[in-house]
């Protein structure tokens, strides 16, 4: 087996992979997850000012 047989086999498994996360990543079950992953920091803002607000802030 030559070594460019081998390159090229290994570059065209890594673009399937690449193209199988890609339509993993775009799949409709995984929106909620990522919607939910993106709103994280927001939500732990929310909660800090939230409990500035209340008195119980860190300190």
């Amino acid at each position: 087996m030559d070594i460019n047989l081998v390159r090229s086999l290994l570059t065209a498994l890594l673009f399937i992979v690449f193209i199988g996360i890609v339509l993993w990543a775009w799949s409709k079950g995984k929106r909620e997850d990522f919607e939910a992953a993106a709103r994280l920091p927001l939500d732990d803002d929310m909660a800090e000012e939230r409990m500035a607000r209340n008195g119980r802030g860190r300190q």
